[in-house]
């Protein structure tokens, strides 16, 4: 009897991947969606297929939506890949293959290969972007505390998948910077709770050598006119990380006022 796979998502505006993201989730006994009250059909969509549990909880940052999906899980061993992530016919193999082959590992890493407008993006920091998409649910839980960049703590071994993740998350300009915005603000939270003010430095020097970090440092010139349209978009989020912060202090202030 094979080993069960519960597939989880959280979701906020995803009509145009939630689709293909339930289509490719067919290794899954269970798929287990936590939506943000998105506004367009990512809902409807994901109803048409009744493997689908769809549940609708207010967002207050990535670790706890993540976490509360993760409660849902029927299953001991889960996926957690994200919308924009696309799976080849050899990496959900795989996944069948780890869980029902009775490792030690609790966990396993999948490394991305990012696209930018279709484009295969090499550089830019991308790199060696890894995230854990495949782990046991009684091994594993996200630290909580953290806000924007979750991270997945486990009791026992991990170790990589030999296949890649195709992640289309730069559809487009517009699109990337929104979502580089989403964690800007939940980034100026966490900076206001360590009451940090921001000065000159935090909205100049900061943004440029994030800038000169993807162009530069991380070889984002390599990828042409797109490494450099990368590197600006995550500079103008790190000023933007600022921005928001003061729109805190100033909203508090107000209040007090």
């Amino acid at each position: 009897m094979s080993t069960k796979i519960s597939a989880l998502l959280i979701t906020l505006n995803e009509e145009k991947n939630i689709k293909r993201f339930i289509d490719e989730a067919s290794y899954a006994d269970e798929i287990i969606i936590v939506d943000s009250f998105s506004t367009d059909k990512t809902e409807e969509i994901a109803l048409q297929n009744p493997k689908v549990k769809f549940v609708k909880r207010k967002f207050d940052n990535f670790t706890n939506q993540r976490n509360y999906t993760l409660s849902l899980a029927e299953n001991d061993w889960v996926t957690f890949f994200d919308a924009d992530e696309e799976l080849s016919s050899k990496l959900k193999e795989e996944l069948i293959k780890k869980v029902n082959s009775n490792l030690q590992e609790v966990a396993f890493i999948a490394y991305h290969s990012f696209y930018f407008k279709n484009k295969k993006i090499k550089f830019s920091g991308q790199q060696n972007v890894r995230a854990v998409r495949l782990f046991r649910k009684s091994k594993c839980r996200y630290k909580e505390g953290l806000m924007v960049h979750e991270l997945l703590e486990c009791d026992g071994l991990v170790d990589d998948l030999e296949q890649k993740v195709k992640h289309h998350t730069f559809v487009n300009d517009v699109y990337y910077l929104d979502k580089l915005n989403s964690y800007s603000r939940l980034r100026a939270q966490e900076l206001r709770f360590k009451n940090l003010k921001p000065t000159f430095y935090h909205y100049t020097i900061k943004p440029a050598y994030r800038f000169f970090n993807y162009f530069v440092m991380r070889l984002g010139f390599l990828d042409g006119k797109d490494g450099y349209t990368i590197a600006k978009l995550h500079a103008i989020s790190v000023a933007n990380r600022y921005k928001y912060l003061d729109e805190i202090y100033r909203k508090e202030n107000q209040n007090l006022g």
